[in-house]
């Protein structure tokens, strides 16, 4: 049976050049395409791209084009990425049902939505989550299977998906102290990572972004800019995410001796309105904070909102800070500490499939720090 290699070495172009001019890609001269065509019908060749022809791009055996489709994590990281980008380059896609009954493995990963408090403003951050976490499931051989989740405490959809053996694993998001998700899944076996973590004494795989580290980053910049009344909205008190923020907000006014004054800690539910609201409380307190962090960018436009409703200028007359660094923050000039969520969902991804192999990676909990994004909400100083 012909091959894209055959005709690579028929028509002497590269491998990839030979593929594209068979696909009609506009990057292929025509005269090259006619070249390629004509040898693909003496050798009665059409196109189907096969494992081998992976192989002979990344220049590699077959084998080894088998391991990283099967997640073997033996192979040189060099070497898998070789592959990875021929398997992309190629645009191959494995048979994932063959495989899938000859390893039991369904290769799929399930991953629950709940619905948001601000309905009107999906959550920019996981739909980024996602889309990474997919691209990176793909490049494995699996795929993501999403399912309507009603709450965060409601099992039963987690538990019809295990029962009718239709995942090999689960991604949790939104974790929180005690999380009921976390306790059934520990007891029912089934492969699992979070994005977060719950409590300390509980192991379970997870990947996390420094939260504490991130507004203690937010923080120090709005002191350096001069600012000593500070301001801070975040969630309600009980949700982990939030309450680790706010250590990370008190650490750094202790280490700077600034005076913790709790009239400034405006806990709220996590939409624009809210924080519109609590913005009018803040700037009522005497004295009043010349700057507002925030625990998200929506709480972030709330408090911008409300600036520019009473004739003041973010960045000049209050700084704002946000959390995220969603696509919103680079348009309006929002400073706001930005999460790697790419490599979380790479992480996230990568521990999954140890787990579900049998192939657990050496580390399995992990730490990911954020970095700042300076813009003008914070920029002046004072």
């Amino acid at each position: 049976m012909s091959n894209l290699k055959q005709l690579a070495e028929i028509t002497r172009l590269p491998i990839l050049t030979v593929y594209q001019a068979l696909e009609g890609q506009a990057s292929v001269t025509a005269a090259v395409r006619q070249q390629v065509q004509t040898a693909a019908t003496s050798l009665d060749y059409t196109l189907n791209i096969t494992i081998r022809d992976v192989a002979a791009l990344a220049d590699v055996s077959v084998g080894t084009v088998s391991h990283v489709l099967n997640g073997n994590t033996r192979t040189r990281p060099e070497t898998r990425q070789r592959v990875l980008q021929a398997i992309n380059d190629l645009n191959y896609r494995p048979n994932s049902m063959a495989r899938g009954l000859k390893s039991n493995h369904t290769r799929l990963i399930g991953y629950g939505w709940h619905k948001t408090e601000d309905p009107g403003r999906p959550n920019a951050l996981l739909d980024r989550f996602l889309y990474d976490m997919a691209q990176a499931a793909e490049a494995w051989g699996y795929h993501i299977l999403t399912f309507a989740q009603p709450s965060q405490i409601s099992l039963k959809r987690y538990d019809e998906l295990i029962q009718t053996t239709r995942i090999d694993g689960l991604v949790l998001t939104d974790i929180n102290y005690h999380d009921e998700r976390v306790r059934y899944l520990l007891k029912s076996g089934v492969p699992f990572v979070a994005f977060g973590h719950t409590n300390e004494d509980w192991d379970f795989p997870s990947v996390e972004v420094d939260g504490r580290l991130g507004m203690k980053l937010a923080v120090e910049h709005l002191i350096a800019r001069g600012h000593e009344r500070i301001g801070l909205l975040c969630w309600p008190e009980g949700m982990r995410i939030g309450d680790v923020r706010v250590q990370g907000y008190i650490d750094v006014l202790a280490a700077a001796g600034i005076p913790l004054y709790k009239p400034w800690i405006v806990r709220i539910r996590n939409s624009v309105d809210h924080a519109f609201l609590a913005t009018q409380q803040l700037l009522a307190a005497h004295p009043r904070p010349t700057a507002i962090a925030c625990t998200n960018d929506v709480m972030a436009l709330g408090v911008k909102r409300y600036l520019n409703q009473i004739g003041l200028e973010a960045g000049i007359d209050v700084a704002i800070t946000g959390y995220d660094d969603t696509p919103i923050a680079e348009l309006v000039e929002l400073t706001s500490i930005r999460q790697p969520i790419d490599m979380v969902a790479a992480k996230v991804i990568e521990i999954l499939i140890g787990e579900i192999e049998g192939k657990p990676v050496p580390r399995r909990n992990i730490l990911l720090e954020p970095t700042l994004v300076v813009r003008a909400s914070s920029r002046t100083q004072r």
